[in-house]
């Protein structure tokens, strides 16, 4: 269990923060694409880290991010005129652009330079496939990191799916329902029997011994997990579970290699995270695409308000529309529809913030104590010694795909993983990427 000074550390995010200064470290994804659909179209309230900023794009396209209170009186950007290259607060006029810079004052005389000093915080964004990356860290524009290689979001063959929700949690209580997989056999599958899945298959071993023996470790990217349990008398079935810095995760969904996904926990504030998946999907033919996280639940219309992108109708107030009979009839193992908002109700039920101080850990929650351990020496390592966290500067070190495979009981499964790793060309890069100075 972590202590509540622990707790405290690893959960706060807000600016000045130990953690929330490593967040600021990387590119974090902030806006799906088509929610700025078009040039001059209306401004975006975006939550993030705790500071509330406007996401507007400009005549010639390029994506502005900035502090959502003018600095003039502190009125709301979000109402102002989105025109000629510039956000328009409509108090007075006072004009800014993507970087923050006010380039008409039209209430001061015209002899008046005041304009050249006033300046709005403003941060670089690049937008790549279909997401808009926002930079909130010390570096100037000229110098921020890359952003990470990560597979789904440089757009290979296949339709990309960009799928958003917003979970009212902390952040890390999200992150850390990634990192425990064997919640997958009872939460999600619960009711599945191993006799009615192919002999040999995954599911098969999965289901026939739900509890497995797990192995964690460190990498250059973060942490990794390998969970096995018995296949034949010669063999172990292993599922590969990824936890990327800061806040990203490749669950195992398939064959190893096969899936090219990452999911991620994207702080909004300290109790509120939006959740992102990004994957390749297969296209299927006469199927329409479908967002992972609307299957089986029921999404709401996005609202202007700060916390209204991305909500769905399953929620702690209606007990996530918990269905008791099928519950009882084994239909389901929750009596809950959807795998996501299955995840939602045993996160979200700890609390906004939930107290580790409470818990206690087993053998199976290896990863969390180890990414724990991991995220908190490098925030103290940033703040102490002022060394770069994991991946900032190394944007290859996110190549990965997790999955499950079976091996011999004699083969090391990191090694297994690490051969097949090899053979994965680097995704090339779809369509063309804008960064714009903040």
């Amino acid at each position: 269990m972590l202590s509540v000074k622990d707790n405290e550390f690893l959960s706060r995010i807000g600016p000045g923060t130990p953690m929330g200064d490593l967040m600021r470290q990387y590119w974090l994804p902030a806006i799906r694409s088509d929610e700025l659909p078009a040039p001059d179209s209306p401004p975006l309230r975006v939550k993030l880290l705790g500071e509330e900023l406007i996401g507007f794009r400009m005549t010639s396209g390029k994506v502005g991010l900035i502090q959502s209170a003018c600095p003039h009186r502190g009125a709301s950007l979000f109402f102002g005129r989105n025109e000629e290259e510039g956000l328009r607060c409509v108090y007075h006029g006072w004009k800014f652009d993507e970087t923050g810079s006010c380039i008409d004052m039209p209430s001061e005389p015209a002899e008046s330079n005041f304009r050249s000093k006033v300046h709005a915080k403003a941060y670089a964004t690049h937008e790549r496939n279909g997401i808009i990356w926002a930079y909130m860290g010390p570096r100037t524009s000229s110098e921020v990191p890359p952003l990470p290689d990560i597979e789904a979001t440089l757009m290979c063959e296949g339709p990309l799916d960009i799928s958003m929700l917003h979970r009212p949690c902390n952040w890390m209580q999200g992150w850390e329902g990634e990192m425990d997989t064997v919640h997958a056999a009872f939460l999600h599958f619960g009711h599945a029997k191993s006799e009615d899945e192919e002999t040999g298959s995954f599911n098969y071993y999965q289901y026939k011994n739900r509890a497995a023996r797990f192995v964690s470790l460190d990498t250059d990217f973060g942490t990794t997990n390998g969970a096995y349990r018995p296949a034949e008398e010669d063999s172990y079935y292993w599922r590969v579970t990824h936890i990327l810095m800061p806040f990203y995760n490749m669950l195992p969904a398939g064959k190893v290699g096969d899936g090219v996904r990452i999911g991620a926990y994207v702080p909004m504030d300290d109790e509120n995270t939006m959740h992102w998946e990004i994957f390749i999907r297969p296209q299927i033919e006469g199927q329409p695409k479908t967002q992972a996280f609307v299957r089986n639940s029921h999404p709401l219309p996005n609202t202007p308000d700060w916390f209204g992108r991305f909500n769905i109708q399953e929620t702690l107030e209606n007990d996530y529309l918990i269905d008791r009979e099928a519950q009882r009839t084994m239909k389901s193992y929750t009596g809950i529809e959807s795998v996501r908002v299955q995840d939602s109700a045993v996160t979200e039920t700890m609390g906004p913030i939930y107290d580790r101080s409470h818990e206690h850990l087993g053998t199976t929650d290896q990863l969390i104590i180890r990414t724990r351990r991991r995220m908190i020496n490098a925030a103290k390592a940033l703040r102490n010694e002022g060394i770069v966290p994991a991946g900032v500067d190394d944007p290859a070190v996110y190549r990965q795909r997790s999955g499950e495979m079976i091996l011999p009981r004699s083969v090391d499964w990191w090694e297994a993983y690490e051969s097949m790793r090899k053979a994965w060309m680097p995704a090339e890069t779809g369509a063309p990427s804008k960064t714009t100075a903040g």
